[in-house]
Protein backbone atom coordinates (compact mmCIF):
# COMPACT_ATOMS: atom_id res chain seq x y z
CA UNK A 1 0.00 0.00 0.00
CA UNK A 2 1.22 3.53 -0.71
CA UNK A 3 -1.69 5.71 0.35
CA UNK A 4 0.69 8.01 2.24
CA UNK A 5 3.63 8.16 -0.16
CA UNK A 6 5.14 11.64 -0.12
CA UNK A 7 3.82 12.38 3.35
CA UNK A 8 5.92 13.36 6.34
CA UNK A 9 4.12 12.36 9.53
CA UNK A 10 5.19 13.03 13.09
CA UNK A 11 3.73 10.81 15.80
CA UNK A 12 4.07 11.84 19.43
CA UNK A 13 4.33 9.05 21.97
CA UNK A 14 5.50 6.96 19.04
CA UNK A 15 7.89 4.75 20.95
CA UNK A 16 5.41 2.26 22.36
CA UNK A 17 1.82 1.04 22.38
CA UNK A 18 -0.68 2.78 20.14
CA UNK A 19 1.90 5.30 18.99
CA UNK A 20 4.31 2.63 17.80
CA UNK A 21 1.49 0.84 15.99
CA UNK A 22 0.55 4.10 14.24
CA UNK A 23 4.17 4.66 13.18
CA UNK A 24 4.29 1.14 11.76
CA UNK A 25 0.99 1.53 9.89
CA UNK A 26 1.78 4.88 8.28
CA UNK A 27 5.26 3.68 7.29
CA UNK A 28 3.69 0.58 5.71
CA UNK A 29 1.52 2.96 3.69
CA UNK A 30 4.58 4.85 2.43
CA UNK A 31 4.92 7.83 4.78
CA UNK A 32 8.22 9.11 6.08
CA UNK A 33 7.92 9.10 9.86
CA UNK A 34 9.24 11.09 12.79
CA UNK A 35 8.89 9.00 15.94
CA UNK A 36 8.65 11.53 18.77
CA UNK A 37 8.86 10.24 22.31
CA UNK A 38 10.06 11.17 25.79
CA UNK A 39 12.35 8.12 25.52
CA UNK A 40 14.68 9.17 22.70
CA UNK A 41 16.53 5.85 22.64
CA UNK A 42 13.30 3.94 22.16
CA UNK A 43 12.12 6.41 19.48
CA UNK A 44 15.37 5.92 17.57
CA UNK A 45 15.04 2.13 17.78
CA UNK A 46 11.49 2.23 16.42
CA UNK A 47 12.54 4.57 13.61
CA UNK A 48 15.41 2.27 12.61
CA UNK A 49 12.96 -0.64 12.42
CA UNK A 50 10.69 1.34 10.09
CA UNK A 51 13.58 2.11 7.75
CA UNK A 52 14.67 -1.53 7.68
CA UNK A 53 11.21 -3.03 7.19
CA UNK A 54 9.44 -0.48 5.02
CA UNK A 55 12.23 1.38 3.22
CA UNK A 56 10.93 4.80 4.23
CA UNK A 57 12.85 7.61 5.83
CA UNK A 58 12.37 7.76 9.59
CA UNK A 59 14.01 9.44 12.55
CA UNK A 60 13.60 9.27 16.30
CA UNK A 61 13.20 12.51 18.22
CA UNK A 62 13.33 12.88 21.98
CA UNK A 63 10.80 15.39 23.27
CA UNK A 64 8.67 16.19 26.31
CA UNK A 65 5.40 17.40 24.79
CA UNK A 66 4.76 19.44 27.94
CA UNK A 67 7.83 21.59 27.25
CA UNK A 68 7.07 24.29 24.64
CA UNK A 69 10.72 24.94 23.79
CA UNK A 70 11.36 21.22 23.31
CA UNK A 71 8.33 20.95 21.04
CA UNK A 72 9.54 23.81 18.84
CA UNK A 73 13.00 22.28 18.63
CA UNK A 74 11.59 18.86 17.75
CA UNK A 75 9.50 20.24 14.89
CA UNK A 76 12.54 22.12 13.53
CA UNK A 77 14.62 18.94 13.65
CA UNK A 78 11.99 16.92 11.80
CA UNK A 79 11.58 19.51 9.06
CA UNK A 80 15.35 19.77 8.63
CA UNK A 81 15.79 16.00 8.41
CA UNK A 82 12.63 14.93 6.58
CA UNK A 83 11.06 18.07 5.10
CA UNK A 84 7.76 19.89 5.73
CA UNK A 85 5.42 18.05 8.09
CA UNK A 86 2.23 17.13 6.23
CA UNK A 87 0.57 15.21 9.06
CA UNK A 88 0.74 15.08 12.83
CA UNK A 89 -0.65 12.52 15.22
CA UNK A 90 -0.89 13.85 18.75
CA UNK A 91 -0.83 10.54 20.59
CA UNK A 92 1.37 11.15 23.65
CA UNK A 93 -0.60 10.77 26.86
CA UNK A 94 -0.39 9.69 30.47
CA UNK A 95 -2.85 8.57 33.12
CA UNK A 96 -2.90 7.86 36.84
CA UNK A 97 -5.63 5.47 37.94
CA UNK A 98 -7.34 6.25 41.23
CA UNK A 99 -10.23 7.97 42.91
CA UNK A 100 -10.43 11.71 42.26
CA UNK A 101 -10.66 12.44 46.00
CA UNK A 102 -7.29 10.74 46.47
CA UNK A 103 -5.55 12.71 43.72
CA UNK A 104 -3.51 15.88 44.11
CA UNK A 105 -2.94 19.13 42.17
CA UNK A 106 0.53 18.06 41.01
CA UNK A 107 -0.98 15.03 39.28
CA UNK A 108 -3.74 17.14 37.75
CA UNK A 109 -1.19 19.57 36.35
CA UNK A 110 0.94 16.85 34.77
CA UNK A 111 -2.08 15.20 33.15
CA UNK A 112 -3.24 18.54 31.74
CA UNK A 113 0.26 19.53 30.61
CA UNK A 114 0.88 16.30 28.68
CA UNK A 115 -2.55 15.25 27.44
CA UNK A 116 -4.15 18.58 26.63
CA UNK A 117 -1.49 21.28 26.49
CA UNK A 118 0.96 18.93 24.76
CA UNK A 119 -1.57 18.38 21.99
CA UNK A 120 -2.21 22.10 21.72
CA UNK A 121 1.50 23.00 21.72
CA UNK A 122 2.53 20.46 19.08
CA UNK A 123 -0.38 21.44 16.87
CA UNK A 124 0.55 25.09 17.13
CA UNK A 125 4.15 24.30 16.23
CA UNK A 126 3.21 22.68 12.90
CA UNK A 127 0.22 24.80 11.98
CA UNK A 128 1.89 27.82 10.37
CA UNK A 129 3.64 25.59 7.85
CA UNK A 130 0.43 23.76 7.03
CA UNK A 131 -1.44 27.02 6.55
CA UNK A 132 1.29 28.39 4.27
CA UNK A 133 1.02 25.25 2.12
CA UNK A 134 -2.79 25.11 2.27
CA UNK A 135 -2.61 21.44 3.22
CA UNK A 136 -2.33 19.34 6.34
CA UNK A 137 -3.73 16.50 8.40
CA UNK A 138 -4.04 16.66 12.19
CA UNK A 139 -5.22 13.59 14.09
CA UNK A 140 -5.55 13.80 17.86
CA UNK A 141 -5.73 10.58 19.84
CA UNK A 142 -8.29 11.23 22.56
CA UNK A 143 -10.24 8.52 24.41
CA UNK A 144 -13.74 7.27 24.90
CA UNK A 145 -13.19 8.44 28.48
CA UNK A 146 -13.42 11.95 27.08
CA UNK A 147 -16.82 11.18 25.57
CA UNK A 148 -18.58 9.28 28.34
CA UNK A 149 -16.32 9.58 31.41
CA UNK A 150 -14.45 6.85 33.25
CA UNK A 151 -14.38 6.09 36.95
CA UNK A 152 -10.86 6.29 38.35
CA UNK A 153 -9.83 8.56 35.48
CA UNK A 154 -11.63 11.79 36.26
CA UNK A 155 -8.97 14.34 35.33
CA UNK A 156 -7.74 12.14 32.48
CA UNK A 157 -11.31 12.11 31.14
CA UNK A 158 -11.39 15.90 31.41
CA UNK A 159 -8.18 16.27 29.41
CA UNK A 160 -9.38 13.94 26.68
CA UNK A 161 -12.72 15.75 26.52
CA UNK A 162 -10.68 18.90 26.05
CA UNK A 163 -8.75 17.28 23.19
CA UNK A 164 -12.03 16.44 21.47
CA UNK A 165 -13.36 20.00 21.87
CA UNK A 166 -10.03 21.45 20.72
CA UNK A 167 -10.13 19.27 17.62
CA UNK A 168 -13.64 20.36 16.67
CA UNK A 169 -13.01 24.06 17.22
CA UNK A 170 -9.70 24.07 15.36
CA UNK A 171 -11.27 22.13 12.50
CA UNK A 172 -13.70 25.00 11.99
CA UNK A 173 -10.91 27.59 11.95
CA UNK A 174 -8.57 25.87 9.49
CA UNK A 175 -11.01 24.17 7.10
CA UNK A 176 -10.62 27.10 4.72
CA UNK A 177 -6.89 26.32 4.61
CA UNK A 178 -7.60 22.74 3.46
CA UNK A 179 -6.38 21.36 6.79
CA UNK A 180 -8.37 18.62 8.45
CA UNK A 181 -8.52 18.01 12.19
CA UNK A 182 -10.07 14.88 13.65
CA UNK A 183 -10.02 12.92 16.88
CA UNK A 184 -9.73 9.16 17.30
CA UNK A 185 -11.01 7.73 20.58
CA UNK A 186 -9.68 4.30 21.51
CA UNK A 187 -11.71 2.23 23.89
CA UNK A 188 -9.96 -0.11 26.37
CA UNK A 189 -6.72 -1.02 24.62
CA UNK A 190 -3.90 -3.35 25.64
CA UNK A 191 -1.25 -0.80 26.55
CA UNK A 192 0.79 0.08 29.62
CA UNK A 193 -1.89 2.61 30.52
CA UNK A 194 -4.56 -0.07 30.69
CA UNK A 195 -2.14 -2.21 32.64
CA UNK A 196 -2.61 0.25 35.49
CA UNK A 197 -6.25 -0.80 35.65
CA UNK A 198 -5.29 -4.44 36.10
CA UNK A 199 -2.87 -3.45 38.85
CA UNK A 200 -5.63 -1.63 40.71
CA UNK A 201 -8.28 -4.29 40.07
CA UNK A 202 -8.09 -7.38 37.88
CA UNK A 203 -11.86 -7.69 38.34
CA UNK A 204 -12.34 -4.24 36.80
CA UNK A 205 -10.03 -5.13 33.90
CA UNK A 206 -11.93 -8.36 33.22
CA UNK A 207 -15.22 -6.46 33.44
CA UNK A 208 -14.05 -4.04 30.75
CA UNK A 209 -13.38 -6.92 28.37
CA UNK A 210 -16.83 -8.39 29.01
CA UNK A 211 -18.47 -5.00 28.45
CA UNK A 212 -17.06 -4.66 24.92
CA UNK A 213 -19.58 -6.10 22.43
CA UNK A 214 -16.75 -7.76 20.53
CA UNK A 215 -15.75 -9.42 23.82
CA UNK A 216 -12.10 -8.47 23.82
CA UNK A 217 -9.75 -5.68 24.78
CA UNK A 218 -8.50 -3.73 21.79
CA UNK A 219 -4.95 -4.02 20.48
CA UNK A 220 -2.80 -1.07 19.36
CA UNK A 221 -3.02 -2.45 15.83
CA UNK A 222 -6.79 -1.99 15.94
CA UNK A 223 -6.38 1.76 16.35
CA UNK A 224 -3.64 2.49 13.84
CA UNK A 225 -5.58 1.92 10.57
CA UNK A 226 -8.24 4.45 11.58
CA UNK A 227 -5.56 7.06 12.23
CA UNK A 228 -3.81 6.28 8.96
CA UNK A 229 -7.06 6.67 7.04
CA UNK A 230 -7.64 10.13 8.51
CA UNK A 231 -4.13 11.09 7.37
CA UNK A 232 -4.80 9.86 3.84
CA UNK A 233 -6.02 11.69 0.71
CA UNK A 234 -9.27 9.71 0.94
CA UNK A 235 -10.16 11.54 4.15
CA UNK A 236 -9.77 14.96 2.60
CA UNK A 237 -13.44 15.90 3.13
CA UNK A 238 -13.64 14.62 6.70
CA UNK A 239 -12.93 17.13 9.45
CA UNK A 240 -14.11 17.97 12.95
CA UNK A 241 -15.11 14.36 13.56
CA UNK A 242 -14.66 12.08 16.57
CA UNK A 243 -14.24 8.40 15.78
CA UNK A 244 -14.47 5.76 18.50
CA UNK A 245 -12.46 2.61 17.89
CA UNK A 246 -13.75 0.53 20.76
CA UNK A 247 -15.22 -2.75 19.57
CA UNK A 248 -18.68 -1.22 19.95
CA UNK A 249 -18.28 -0.22 23.60
CA UNK A 250 -19.20 3.38 22.77
CA UNK A 251 -21.88 4.04 20.17
CA UNK A 252 -22.48 7.75 20.09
Amino acid sequence: MSQLSGSVVIVTGGGRGIGEAICTEVAAQGADVAVADLDEERATTVAAGLVAKHGVRAIGVGVDVANPAAVTAAVATVETELGPITGIVNNAGIDVIGRFVDSDPQTWDRLIDVNLKGTIQFTRAVLDGMISRSAGRIVNVASDAGRVGSSGEVVYSATKGGVIAFSKALAREVAKDQITVNAVCPGPTDTALLGQVAEVSQKLYDGLARAVPMRRIGQPGDIAPAVAFLLSPGAGYITGQTLSVSGGLTMA
